[in-house]
């Protein structure tokens, strides 16, 4: 199957599943080919509907048991496992009552095999702790709460 051919196929079935972007990398001799996909017609649904509510929250749709958050609410930009520590049994990144600075790791959120560190965007004063470590989450699941 041709590189475009895959690419169309994975178009396909981006937009089956409701996927709105997707990065593919391939490496030929010459070098490497990036493509970064992105379905708009998708996005732009995704986009209406994704219109902040409030802090931490938007209104995707109705969440389980939320519970009522009083801070900023870093959230979870995938679905995945979140991890608080970078391996089994290391101190964790943060815990409650720890000041962060913005760009410091507090977490990890393992999807499709790879560790996507989860780095604060504020400084402040870590709150609360909504997650368990090794935990499933969803996408925009509040992980960590800094005042």
């Amino acid at each position: 199957m041709s590189f475009r051919a895959t690419v169309e196929s994975m178009s396909k079935i981006m937009d089956d599943m409701g996927i709105t972007e997707l990065d593919l990398e391939r490496q030929f001799l010459f070098g490497v080919y990036r493509k970064h996909i992105h379905l708009s017609k998708q996005q732009a649904v995704a986009v209406a509907s994704a219109a902040p509510t409030g802090e931490g929250q938007s209104n995707l749709g109705p969440k389980k048991n939320t519970p009522q958050i009083n801070g900023h609410a870093l959230t979870s930009p995938m679905v995945g496992v979140v991890y608080l520590a970078p391996e089994p049994g290391a101190e964790t990144f943060v815990s409650v009552g720890k000041t962060v600075k913005a760009g410091d790791t507090v977490a990890l959120v393992e999807a499709m095999k790879t560790f996507n560190p989860i780095k604060s965007d504020k400084d402040g004063v870590v709150k609360e702790i909504l997650v368990q470590d090794g935990a499933a989450v969803e996408f925009e699941q509040p992980l960590i709460v800094i005042e």
